[in-house]
């Protein structure tokens, strides 16, 4: 038997393979099959006819010798080199072999066990080196896919970094809009809330209106009286010095003088009143000045009774005041509390006429039957550290649910068309930023009692007796402290 046939057998297969030739060589491949019948041939030859034996010898070691050489030589099996340590040993061993076999053959004879265990190492050396090999080219294609697997894994990442960038640019024009659109949004806003904000102040002023227009009645009609009247003693007192009554004439001018004092005191009383409506009516300076707190929650108490008075001529209520002696200024102006007159006006007047509505709507709403009268209640109280003002309804008072956000912007719970939401987000922003103070709320609705304490809804007051004690019979209280400076 002559084993080379089928070493070239297995060579030419392992090329076969290892260079796939079936998809990337289709005619080289059709050559290695061809290679591969033609060795079975000569191996089968060789087992069947003994006599051709050493020819067939020959044969296969050169068949051996040419494949080695070309897997030197053509560049094609370069990828496959590696069976050339394996085989070459061999070849080089079997050629001496048949060679000394063939022209010395007493020497073969003699060595003939050392030249076979030579043959057999070089068989086992081919075999180690075809598995080693095998082993590193397996290692070595895992680690090729492995590196392959890697890159095509970079370059999904870098595909989606790409779309990922690409979508990150996107969104960020997106962002970029939006954020263009919110400004002029914001800006718009702003521009509608100092809309609002001046609709509001013009709304308070028109319910001032009215109570301006009978404040101001009054003392005219007390000036256009006493000049008729002063006008008629003249006349008298011209009379009595022409008969020559002087003592007659004096006293009919001390009544003249008497009522010439009556007319420039409602004189400076109706120039009061306009003045104050003209520093409600106008911007705020944000400049404190010292004031007379008293005077004004009485000024702006009458007002606000008038204007809601000539609106609804159904409207009525109790007025009750209790000032702080110590808040009223005297001719050397101590007493008065330096704040910013025309913010704590609005603060003041929205207090008032929201507690005028709401006791008139209770008015509204119980039965004839049931005996009910309606007050609205103004105090000032004045410590080492603070000035307060309480304003007070026996109204229905505030539900906990809405307690909450009476000082957030727009929200409010009169009908559509008759209240912006702004009064009193706009009071406590006066009050709490403007002059450093807080505005307290405590009400009384349904029998259960709610208290904000600086826009902070209070936990179970009803527990707290203090509370209990403000109330009584009253609503709601709205008490408005501002620091003294």
């Amino acid at each position: 038997m002559n084993p080379d046939f089928l070493l070239v057998f297995f060579v030419v297969k392992f090329l076969q393979k290892s260079l796939n030739t079936k998809v990337t060589n289709p005619q080289l491949n059709n050559r290695f099959r061809a290679t591969m019948t033609i060795a079975m041939i000569f191996f089968v030859a060789g087992l069947i006819f003994k006599q051709a034996l050493p020819v067939l010898n020959w044969i296969g070691k050169i068949s051996l010798l040419v494949l080695v050489i070309m897997l030197y030589k053509v560049e094609i099996f370069k990828a496959a080199r590696s069976i050339y340590t394996a085989i070459l040993p061999y070849i080089i061993v079997s050629i001496i072999s048949q060679v000394i076999k063939d022209g010395f053959p007493g020497f073969f004879n003699q060595w003939e066990n050392l030249i076979q265990s030579l043959e057999l190492f070089a068989i086992l050396w081919g075999v180690g080196v075809w598995i080693v090999t095998s082993r590193q080219r397996k290692e070595l294609r895992r680690t090729k896919e492995k590196i392959q697997e890697q890159e095509e894994k970079n370059k999904l990442i870098s595909e989606m970094k790409e779309q990922l960038e690409v979508q990150v640019a996107e969104r960020t024009e997106e962002i970029t809009k939006q954020k263009e659109a919110l400004e002029l949004a914001l800006e718009d806003l702003k521009a509608t809330q100092a809309q609002l904000v001046q609709s509001e102040k013009m709304a308070s002023l028109g319910e001032l209106t009215a109570g301006i227009a009978h404040e101001i009645q009054n003392p005219l009609n007390f000036v256009n009286n006493f000049s008729e009247v002063s006008n008629e003693l003249l006349g008298e007192m011209k009379e009595e010095l022409a008969k020559g009554n002087q003592e007659q004439a004096l006293e009919i001018a001390n009544d003249i003088s008497q009522n010439l004092e009556k007319i420039a005191h409602h004189g400076k009383r109706a120039d009061a009143i306009v003045k104050g409506m003209l520093q409600h009516s106008r911007t705020s300076t944000g400049v404190t000045e010292p004031t007379d707190i008293n005077d004004l929650c009485d000024e702006y108490f009458r007002l606000a009774f008038h204007g809601l008075r000539a609106k609804d001529k159904s409207f009525n209520a109790s007025m009750k005041m209790d000032f702080d002696p110590a808040l009223t200024a005297d001719s050397e102006g101590n007493g008065k509390i330096k704040i910013i007159p025309q913010d704590i006006g609005r603060v003041v007047l929205n207090l008032l006429t929201n507690a005028f509505y709401e006791v008139h709507k209770k008015s509204k709403q119980i039965s004839s039957i049931v005996p009910y009268e309606p007050t609205v209640t103004v105090s000032t109280k004045k410590s080492d550290r603070q000035v307060e003002i309480m304003i007070a309804d026996n109204g229905n008072g505030i539900p906990e649910e809405i307690l909450s956000k009476i000082f957030q912007p727009f929200f409010t719970t009169k009908p559509t068309g008759e209240g912006t939401g702004l009064g009193l987000s706009l009071s406590y922003d006066i009050v709490t930023k403007g002059h450093g103070g807080k505005i307290d709320v405590i009400t009384n609705h349904d029998g259960k009692i709610f208290v904000l304490l600086n826009g902070v809804l209070l936990p179970n007051a009803d527990k707290l007796h203090n509370f209990k004690k403000d109330l009584q019979e009253t609503g709601t209280i709205f008490k408005i402290k501002l620091p003294i400076k």
